[in-house]
């Protein structure tokens, strides 16, 4: 078969097309990073919590036109504090009621809401996230020493909590559904792309976790969609004598707590 002049312009037509595809798709990856991150519910400032547990509702302002909403869960003669970050998706209406579920092992529990999130108010990067979680440790060690305090990240919250944990001390640290770094979730999702390149936010945790100090818990499914079991493999091969895995065997993102698994590894954690 000859290649003729015309056969040159419609294969050039196609690549044309391809590539301008897969730049508008790059393009749009940059462009709606945060939409693609995170799914933030809002609640008007006069919402009213109602947990079955005894809590109080708190407010920090780390710096001016800033509200960080946080619940504080109490019970009486607590082993220490939990300090909880959630996933990317919700508000504490929500993120209250799981987090809450710790204090059934003898501990107070203290969730937050990030920048945009239910009542919190602020512009949202990367930075700001991990500052505003400073602000409510320093809370949180006001009222308890730090071999007191639990830090406990869940799926975004993890790279959030193993922040914290390279830059202050605590109990232990514990990860539920964590990622090797958000760039290497994306990495899975877009393989095709250049993404360290493309995306802002990194939350590079294999990175914090080689500062933190106090025994680390990572636990995952085997069969998690959202971040793929292989980005805790990869903490694991950090090779940290520190850290231990839970695999948890068919666990997906969202339902871990449907295995006694999972609860046979927090019991460990906070017995």
């Amino acid at each position: 078969m000859s290649i003729t002049l015309e056969n040159l312009k419609k294969l050039r037509n196609v690549l044309l097309v391809i590539i301008s595809l897969y730049l508008m798709l790059g393009a749009a990856l940059y462009s709606f990073e945060e939409r693609l991150l995170f799914h933030p519910t809002e609640l008007d400032t006069s919402y009213i919590y109602e947990f079955d547990s005894d809590f109080e509702e708190l407010n920090f302002q780390p710096e001016p036109e800033v509200v960080i909403n946080a619940l504080h869960f109490k019970i009486k003669n607590p082993k220490g504090i939990i300090l909880y970050s959630h996933g990317n998706a919700g508000d504490l209406s929500r993120w209250g009621r799981i987090a809450s579920a710790f204090t059934s092992y003898g501990y107070e529990v203290l969730v937050w809401d990030y920048r945009t999130y239910g009542k919190s108010k602020g512009k949202l990067s990367e930075a700001a996230i991990n500052s505003d979680a400073q602000c409510v440790y320093d809370y949180v060690n006001s009222i308890y020493p730090a071999e007191s305090i639990v830090l406990y990240g869940r799926s975004l919250g993890t790279g959030v909590s193993s922040y914290l944990a390279s830059h202050n001390p605590s109990q232990q640290l514990i990860l539920e559904t964590p990622f090797y770094s958000i760039t290497d979730v994306a990495k899975y999702r877009f393989p095709i792309f250049p993404v360290e390149r493309l995306m802002r936010y990194k939350f590079p945790t294999y990175a914090y976790l080689a500062k933190v100090k106090c025994p680390i818990t990572v636990i995952h499914g085997t069969e998690d969609r959202v971040v793929p079991y292989e980005s805790a493999q990869k903490l694991k091969v950090l090779g940290l004598n520190n850290l231990r895995l839970v695999t948890v065997p068919g666990g997906a993102h969202n339902n871990l707590v449907d295995f006694a698994l999972f609860h046979d590894a927090i019991t460990k954690c906070l017995n």
